[in-house]
């Protein structure tokens, strides 16, 4: 444990920000398993989620929750899978 109060501080921030990075990181998981899903099934409303996805991963982007290089990857695994279906 720390031993400065500033530094108890920090590690108390930085579990709150863990906490919410997660949040954010498991959300975009749940979303795209569901995409997967919504593919293998009737694609009905495939475009909407998938548009919703990529506005989340851009939103995850600019708070630097994910890398662009990751964002950009997820983004292009979504498209190709809208065109296969």
């Amino acid at each position: 444990m720390p031993n400065k109060k500033s530094a108890i501080k920090r590690m108390r921030r930085d579990q709150k920000k863990h906490e919410q990075n997660q949040a954010v990181l498991s959300e975009l998981h749940t979303r795209f398993k569901k995409l997967v899903v919504l593919s293998e099934s009737k694609g009905q409303g495939l475009g909407d989620e998938a548009r919703f996805l990529i506005s989340k991963l851009d939103k995850a982007v600019s708070q630097g929750v994910v890398p662009h290089g990751r964002a950009d990857r997820k983004k292009s695994r979504i498209a190709k899978l809208i065109a296969k279906k």
